[in-house]
């Protein structure tokens, strides 16, 4: 799995602190040109793991998100579509991690090969560290993966 910093993701430093202040992270931003309209996908997520989002939650970045990219883009005629990560989201960029800290997920290790699983506690720009939660009694244990090392890796959804 490659990380490629959401910095370099075109206009995602520009709409990334508008999404912000509305209280959700901005997880995905995809803007693709199509025969003279442009496509506009932008994914969000809470900070907090616990908390869902929802189609009021979607209309409410619409509302701010479009009317900025569109004086980005220099354009009126785009479509854009704002969503959740949905429950099993497969994380397609190692950069993600960060954002989805709290988590539980599972990533296909390829030193294993089979599936890892646990909550982020920690990412960086190289590898992921995931806990699994255990009884009380036993201390939990954490696992570091290399993100060279992940084929796949996507939510947990009880």
């Amino acid at each position: 799995m490659d990380y490629i910093s959401l910095h370099t993701v075109p206009h995602y430093d520009d709409c990334a602190p508008l999404v912000e202040g509305l209280g959700y992270i901005l997880v995905e931003l995809r803007i693709i040109p199509q025969r003279g309209s442009v496509r506009i996908l932008a994914v969000i997520a809470s900070p907090d793991a616990k908390i869902d989002i929802g189609v009021n939650d979607c209309s409410k970045v619409h509302r701010v998100l479009l009317p900025r990219i569109q004086a980005l883009l220099g354009t009126d005629d785009t479509y854009m579509e704002v969503t959740s990560p949905g429950m099993e989201r497969n994380i397609r960029n190692a950069a993600e991690f960060a954002l989805f800290q709290g988590r539980e997920v599972r990533v296909w290790d390829k030193t294993v090969n089979d599936w890892v699983g646990g909550f982020i506690v920690l990412s960086d720009t190289v590898s992921v560290t995931l806990e699994k939660r255990v009884p009380e009694t036993e201390m939990p244990a954490r696992q570091t993966v290399f993100y060279e090392n992940i084929a796949k890796a996507k939510f947990i959804h009880l």
